[in-house]
Formats: C-alpha cells, structure tokens, sequence
C-alpha cells in the first residue's frame, strides 16, 4: 500500500511540477525578476501543499487536474514566503533546500520584488480553473484570508516578535496556527472547493489539516535539532542561533514526540469521516516520522 501512495504522490509532483515550469514561460522577462521568480518556484521541495490539494479534490470527488490552478497558487505564495523568510531582515538564512537562497543570488531588492510578483500571480492563477465561478470566489476569499494578516503573515509578525524572548506553548501553538498551519488548511479546503464538496466536508478536512500542520511544524522543530545539514539541505540549529522559541525548547524532544503522535491521530479522526481517507491517513503518518 505504501508503495502505491509513494507512486501516487510522484504523480502528483509530476503534474504539479510540468504545470509550474509553464506558469511564466510565455511572459516578457524584465531584467532578472522572472529568473529570480523560478529559481525559488522550481527549486523542487516536498510539494506538500499542492499534494494535499490535488487529493483533497480527489477525497471530495472532483478530478484533481480541475484542481491544478489552485494547488499551484498555494506553491506560489508557500513559495513567496519562503524568499521572504530567508531575507536578512527576517531569518537571515544563507541556505534553502541545499543550495544559496534568492537574496543571496540576486540580492535583496530582486528577492523581494520576487516574493511580491509571486504572491500576485498565485491570485490569477486561481482565475486559470475551469471551474464555477462561484467555486473561484470562494477560492480567492479561502487563501487570502489564509496568506493574509489574519494567517501566514500574522504568523511570521508573531514570530519575529517572540525572537530572544521564551514563548509559552500558548503562544507557540498561536503563531504556527498563522505561519504554517493557514496555508495548509488552506490547500486541503481549496481541494474541497474545487470538487464543489459541502460545508461539512471543508470543516473536516481543515481539522484534518490544522492537526496535520500542527503535528509538521513541530517535527520541523524536532529536525532542527536532531537531523543534518545533508538531511534538510540547509543549516540546523538556526533556531537556537537565533534564539527562537520552539516547541522543542517548550516540551523537549520527547514531548515534541508524544504530541505528534496525538495531533497525527486527531488528524485521522478528522478524515475518517470521508468514504475513503486512505491517503490522507498515511500521509499523516509518513509527515510524522519524516526526517528530512
């Protein structure tokens, strides 16, 4: 069985990946601002998002190629953020994925101007869904209330403020509901819009992901700590280094562990109110042990 997930999901990455190299292929290349733009969006990365977008479509019973424009608009704007985050004012990091971040090839303001032309796109790629109208609002209203201020850059506002100061597990399970947790509820209930699912069936899929977002961010934290640099493909111990609070330093390694196997089970109770969550089952528990 696992092996036919694993198939499943480099068929997914397949799609995700032809569809991606195409987005800006036809555009007029102004200085180095789209070179800058694909370096980051085509990097390669789990594609987890896009993923659960396609096969949350999939779960709710539409066809996951009609779902296409909205999983690639999630990457751009997870993408966005990352060139962001690695910005000297922001993280400060060097590495991403094994190789030099954007800033650091082609300098500060063209990273920023590549954040800010992907996260724009991601909106007209949501126009690009043969889809309903309808189904296109919502989806517009979905992610940029899941990118926005209330979401993923309240996270990272969060996050820049609790920089040399302890956060309790309050407020660390606050701002990794904003920074990481949005954007992936934000892909599986796209997923949901896309196939034209119910209500009920968004509200189970987002329980499904805000446990499964949960339950990644901590891991993350975890790997931070005890993996390599030849494992994640960028510095570990840059929380420490920059004196973060995280939910290792909150709960200590093996209470990180036991609270991602309790946030993965909360996850599968939520998806096993579909006809067939195999899928989101394992990928629960394959993102639990992940150690890269």
């Amino acid at each position: 069985m696992e092996n036919n997930f694993t198939d499943r999901m480099a068929r997914d990455r397949v799609l995700i990946e032809d569809y991606l190299k195409k987005v800006f292929a036809a555009e007029p290349r102004y200085a180095d601002l789209q070179e800058a733009m694909e370096y980051s969006l085509l990097a390669g990365g789990k594609r987890i998002r896009p993923i659960l977008t396609l096969e949350t479509c999939r779960l709710c019973g539409g066809e996951t190629e009609s779902a296409l424009p909205f999983a690639c608009a999630v990457e751009m704007i997870h993408t966005y953020s990352l060139i962001h985050d690695d910005l000297p004012a922001m993280d400060n990091d060097d590495l991403r994925r094994g190789r030099p971040t954007n800033h650091i090839v082609y300098g500060e303001a063209t990273a920023i101007l590549a954040g800010d032309a992907l996260l724009t796109a991601a909106f007209g790629q949501l126009t690009q869904a043969k889809l309903p109208a309808d189904r296109i609002v919502a989806a517009a209203k979905c992610l940029s209330h899941a990118a926005g201020s209330a979401g993923m850059v309240g996270g990272q506002a969060l996050d820049m403020a609790g920089e040399g100061r302890a956060l309790n597990r309050r407020e660390l399970e606050l701002l990794q509901s904003l920074k990481t947790g949005a954007l992936i509820a934000a892909a599986v209930e796209l997923g949901c819009i896309a196939a034209g699912g119910s209500d009920a069936q968004r509200t189970y899929v987002r329980d499904y992901a805000q446990a499964l977002g949960r339950a990644f961010q901590i891991r993350d934290d975890m790997l931070d700590v005890i993996s390599s640099f030849e494992e994640l493909g960028k510095p570990v111990g840059s929380d420490q280094a920059n004196e973060k609070s995280t939910f290792v330093t909150a709960l200590g390694l093996e209470g990180c562990a036991s609270l991602v196997g309790e946030l993965t089970s909360q996850a599968i109770e939520a998806i096993n109110s579909f006809a067939e969550p195999a899928f989101h089952i394992w990928l629960a528990q394959s993102l639990a042990q992940r150690t890269k």
